[in-house]
């Protein structure tokens, strides 16, 4: 795979959050695989609800090529009986950690008239499932806020796109009931889901395209309207 920034031969230095997780292993070694510098903070390491861990973070980096916002959590349960807490920590997590995190590199990357952000949605985003209002809604505004983003950065050569992975099995997903995983198999049109291992493969590479920005990608086999 070509490197997305042929002119440079030190290596990109990548940043992918939420790095404890699997899909998080898994995108850092995909771009450690390419020859990358990586760094894979997991919470201890880099908070992406605290602006201060955040910036403090980055500015040690020095310098962010690409961005991948990965952290994410769920607190699923019906509206209802959801708390306010739950509510705003999933928000804070997934949609505002983001804002974060490429608020802290924008500047740098604006600079340097170049630079990557991938922010990982969800399916859900789309298509959400019972009892997950905090997480679709969360997930949607990444949509919303890739979109405007790569808006604001385009004119600095600065891409932004997302990716909906799709239902992978991780830790965020391990609890879930064997009839509920079928379900979901069902709704493919190759009958089976998509793996940590090619969602990786799919982001590192994205990250090589030097001339898609502003886009959404769904990276499983299920069949939807927009």
């Amino acid at each position: 795979m070509s490197q997305p920034q042929t002119d440079r031969k030190e290596p990109l230095t990548v940043l992918v959050t939420g790095g404890e997780g699997g899909l998080g292993r898994d995108i850092a070694a995909a771009f450690g695989d390419q020859g990358a510098e990586v760094y894979a903070p997991g919470r201890a390491e880099l908070d992406v609800t605290n602006t201060k861990s955040v910036t403090g973070y980055i500015a040690r980096l020095g310098r962010v090529d690409v961005l991948v916002n990965n952290a994410g959590v769920t607190a699923d349960r019906p509206l209802l009986r959801m708390t306010e807490d739950e509510w705003q920590r999933v928000l804070d997590v997934n949609l505002s950690g983001a804002m974060r995190c490429a608020q802290a590199v924008a500047r740098g990357m604006i600079k340097r008239r170049s630079g990557t952000i991938i922010n990982v949605s969800s399916y859900s985003a789309l298509m959400p499932p019972f009892g997950q209002a905090n997480y679709a809604a969360a997930k949607a505004g990444l949509i919303g806020f890739t979109k405007s983003l790569a808006k604001e950065l385009g004119s600095r050569n600065v891409r932004v796109n997302a990716v909906m992975p799709g239902f992978l099995t991780t830790k965020m997903t391990a609890g879930l009931s064997s009839e509920l995983v079928a379900d979901v198999i069902n709704d493919h049109t190759l009958g089976r889901l998509n793996t940590v291992e090619d969602a990786a493969r799919f982001i590192a590479f994205l990250a090589t395209m030097e001339n898609i920005s502003g886009q959404v990608f769904q990276i499983d086999s299920r069949v939807t309207s927009w």
